[in-house]
Parts: C-alpha cells; sequence; structure tokens
C-alpha cells in the first residue's frame, strides 16, 4: 500500500485530493482547494473572505446581493433589493424596515398604522387625509377628521360636501 504525503482528502469542489494545507481550505465542514472554493456566479476566490450559500450553491458578498442571482431570493417589493435582516410584512408582501413609508411625508410606517388608496400606495393616516379628503364646496377646504378621531363629518347635499359649519342649507332652484 502506497501512502502519499500530506495527503488531506478529496475537494468538494472538483473531487480530486487535496495535497498540503497551503493550497486547501475548509469552509461549510467541507475541504476545498482554494481554486475550487469560488463563487457560483463569477469565479471569484472565496478562501478567507466572507460568502453566503444558498441551496448549496456559494456566492461572493456581491453577487449575493443582487436580486434573482440565487433562487430563493427574498426582495423587498418598494427597492426591489435584497432582504438580508430586518423584514417587514405587510400586505402580503415584504418590505425593508425604512422602505415601508408614506408615498407624501416619507415617514417610515414601522409599527404605526397606514392606509392604502385605490392604486396600492401606502399612506400615513394623516397624509392619506390630506390627499384624499374631500374638498367643502363652501369654503374649497379639505374636510378632515378633527384631532384625535379617524373619521371626518361632512354633510353631503347634491353630491357637494361641506364641512358643517360651512353647510348653509339654502338651495338655489332654476
Amino acid at each position: 500500500m502506497v501512502t502519499c504525503p500530506n495527503l488531506m482528502g478529496s475537494c468538494t469542489g472538483c473531487g480530486k485530493a487535496v495535497y498540503g494545507e497551503g493550497r486547501a481550505c475548509r469552509a461549510m465542514g467541507h475541504l476545498f482547494h482554494d481554486t475550487c472554493f469560488t463563487c457560483c456566479v463569477c469565479s471569484e476566490k472565496l478562501t478567507g473572505k466572507p460568502f453566503y450559500t444558498v441551496s448549496g450553491r456559494i456566492y461572493c458578498v456581491k453577487d449575493f446581493m443582487y436580486p434573482g442571482v440565487h433562487p430563493s431570493s427574498e426582495v423587498c417589493n418598494s427597492c426591489g433589493f435584497l432582504l438580508m435582516d430586518m423584514v417587514l410584512q405587510a400586505r402580503g408582501k415584504s418590505y425593508h424596515p425604512s422602505c415601508f413609508c408614506c408615498v407624501v411625508c416619507r415617514q417610515s410606517l414601522e409599527g404605526q398604522q397606514f392606509t392604502v388608496d385605490a392604486e396600492s400606495r401606502v399612506y400615513c393616516v394623516s397624509d392619506y387625509h390630506k390627499v384624499k379628503a374631500p374638498l367643502c364646496a363652501a369654503c374649497r377646504e379639505p374636510i378632515l377628521p378633527t384631532e384625535g378621531s379617524q373619521g371626518s363629518i361632512r354633510v353631503v347635499s347634491f353630491d357637494r360636501n361641506y364641512h358643517p359649519e360651512c353647510y348653509r342649507g339654502e338651495v338655489n332652484l332654476i
């Protein structure tokens, strides 16, 4: 029986024998040649560098960050970039907490009440009322909820909206 000096085992990447410590690395409990431990997208050598693994495939940090590169990537519904740490779930979709914000004031809505318009745009409650509130036919100001209230009070007459204090009850018949 012949023994080979410095034989460390077989490379997980190529299956060939690995000789000598200076040309090999261990990662994820497996042995690799330095030349075989590479990013599956760009072939960058990853020995001594940070990397990610998804479904047995190895990625450098740069390639892992691009959406659509690996099969199980979850991307933010707002910005389209990968969700790596904190994920906010709202409306059945995933977001970076900083990306889930009001379309008007751009304030984060993490942990806040929000509402959505017919085009699926997200608003803080205050801005939604300011943008979507009906205008008073008398004073032309928006009819907003009173402070601390979630709803507004308005008078509707002949398909026109009025603040209660602006409505005069006058009817002009021609």
